[in-house]
């Protein structure tokens, strides 16, 4: 698991569509810059989904250096948002989710019951 950055504001933006995943971290960069408009060294995270949905690609800059991080299910597909040529952005606790392959758009909280008597 990636481990945010404590006391800092951390962002986690979505790439929406689907991203050639033969790209390393200096296309993703570029995409970041051309695509999103956004800086990729400014220490926010980007995450990228190829077109089968299985894998996916986040990439993160330190400020010491530049890190890429792929994952790749077994079973099953990430839940991915249907806009085109965008960014979304979601909570840390959503990419957990995310990483988890849990549809972190609507995460089911669980029922505990109250003790009776």
């Amino acid at each position: 698991m990636i481990t945010l950055p404590s006391g800092q504001n951390v962002r986690v933006w979505i790439a929406t569509g689907h991203t050639d995943m033969r790209c390393g971290f200096p296309s993703l960069a570029l995409r970041v810059q051309e695509v999103l408009k956004l800086n990729p060294l400014d220490g926010n995270l980007f995450v990228f989904r190829g077109r089968s949905g299985s894998l996916i690609k986040v990439i993160w800059s330190d400020g010491q250096g530049s890190c890429l991080f792929t994952k790749k299910l077994d079973r099953g597909r990430f839940v991915w948002p249907s806009a085109e040529g965008g960014a979304i952005a979601i909570s840390p606790a959503q990419l957990s989710y995310l990483l988890s392959g849990i549809d972190w758009r609507h995460p089911q909280e669980t029922f505990r019951p109250t003790k009776v008597g």
